[in-house]
């Protein structure tokens, strides 16, 4: 498991980019709340304490996870320097679990691909429940946290390029 010796919540705020100046949106899923609700407010928290103004942070709820890729596209549209596209899917007993998130990795990396901001995936993929809940918060940390950190980077990146 690749977070098994890992807490997704570790970082050192000396290493980042300054972020006082960035714009970031947020599209979250509404399925599976428990866990969509605490990616979100990880990263919210992070953003904030790493110099985000709150009026710089956008968020957008969209249905399930599918739908963050339009979402995100729209976010894409509004002048923001990354966005940040969380849900969670959890494994059940049909194939859609793997449809969903073949299609909801797939798009975020096109929406990379075609567009200049990026797009940073925080989509939780889990066998069960369980699994969700250390990622979301739990005994590894949060996802949301390392989003967050991550959309820092990248908006970073897209401006010293």
């Amino acid at each position: 498991m690749a977070t098994e010796n890992t807490h997704l919540s570790n970082y050192d705020s000396t290493t980042l980019p300054d972020a006082t100046k960035f714009r970031f949106g947020i599209v979250v899923s509404e399925w599976n709340p428990s866990i969509t609700e605490g990616l979100l407010n990880g990263a919210t928290k992070t953003l904030l304490e790493c110099g985000v103004e709150d009026s710089n942070i956008k968020i957008v709820q969209v249905p399930g996870s599918f739908e963050l890729i339009f979402g995100a596209k729209k976010l894409q549209q509004q002048h923001l320097d990354a966005v940040i596209a969380i849900g969670s899917v959890i494994k059940g007993e049909t194939q859609h679990f793997d449809f969903v998130c073949d299609g909801v990795t797939q798009g975020i990396k096109d929406l990379n691909i075609l567009h200049d901001v990026p797009v940073i995936f925080c989509v939780l993929t889990d066998n069960n429940l369980q699994q969700s809940i250390d990622r979301s918060g739990g005994k590894h940390g949060n996802k949301g946290v390392e989003a967050a950190i991550t959309a820092i980077k990248m908006a970073h990146l897209s401006h010293t390029l």
